[in-house]
């Protein structure tokens, strides 16, 4: 099943002027560090969460706002897409796997 929120950044985003003064985006840490806020927000779980995989499709400019979607897969990973609001072109999709810490 679906789950699905919103992303923006702001147009004066702190990280977009030095990343690239003359052609700002979003880097791709920080994309990164929303997507699994976003579906910690919503998913209740003690464990931590490994990025398995991650690709960039597209640059994602200030002010842009992204579809985030992701749900959790039968072998229990959790897979999420992310496209751009207004073209509905991918920026980014990856997989993301919970797991336990470690004593």
């Amino acid at each position: 099943m679906w789950q699905s929120t919103e992303l923006r950044f702001a147009g004066d985003h702190p990280t977009a002027a030095g990343h690239f003064p003359s052609n700002p985006i979003i880097p791709g840490a920080l994309l990164l560090d929303e997507i699994v806020a976003a579906i910690l927000d919503e998913v209740t779980s003690d464990r931590k969460i490994v990025i398995r995989n991650t690709k960039f499709f597209r640059p994602v400019k200030p002010g842009k706002a992204l579809q985030l979607k992701w749900w959790i897969a039968e072998d229990g990973a959790t897979r999420f897409e992310c496209r751009l609001v207004c073209s509905d072109e991918m920026a980014v999709s990856g997989t993301l796997a919970f797991v336990v810490d470690s004593p």
